[in-house]
């Protein structure tokens, strides 16, 4: 595997090495060894797939704030997704700013989002689903979440979203909720 330092410190692009033939291709998505060596151990506790029908499809900015904060692998297994990653490390140099890219089955390139990232996307085809390898299991009532249009973090959507949960629309402003 290939590992890719982003523009925000501790969030990493993850990229399989592929190994082609007639048949196909075969490539490692995790193995503990390979992460603990690139300096980043990350054991995962949980698998998720999301599923989404629409292009347009946005979830999210999520995350759980400590004790029940997640390091999360996200990939797409099926077609592609505009991933959006915000810093919200209070301490952190890049605090507010977030990262950016399109996660696409074809490429299988992964973000390893440590805590104290939010985390979202938009989908840009039908039928995109995302694998989810999460470090510490899902807490619901550790839930906590800020509107993909909040003006604390500026995001670029490359397209404006057409279904949105009813939940993500109610998030109230980043600046009142727990990191």
């Amino acid at each position: 595997m290939i590992f890719e330092p982003t523009s925000l410190p501790g969030l990493l692009v993850v990229r399989p090495e592929k190994h082609t033939d007639a048949r196909g291709c075969f490539a490692r998505l995790w193995c503990e060894g390979e992460f603990a060596a690139a300096g980043t151990p990350f054991r995962p506790q949980q698998i998720s797939v999301s599923s989404n029908r629409a292009a347009g499809t946005l979830r999210g900015l999520h995350w759980q704030p400590p004790p029940h904060a997640e390091t999360k692998l996200v990939r797409a297994i099926s077609g592609a997704m505009f991933d959006v990653v915000v810093d919200l490390r209070p301490d952190s140099p890049t605090h507010a700013e977030w990262f950016g890219m399109q996660l696409d089955a074809d490429t299988a390139a992964a973000l390893l989002i440590p805590r104290g990232f939010a985390h979202g996307f938009i989908t840009l085809t039908d039928g995109t689903e995302l694998l989810y390898c999460i470090d510490t299991p899902f807490e619901p009532t550790a839930a906590c979440g800020a509107r993909f249009d909040d003006p604390a973090f500026g995001i670029v959507w490359p397209r404006p979203p057409a279904v949105i949960g009813p939940r993500d629309l109610a998030w109230p402003p980043f600046r009142s909720a727990p990191v």
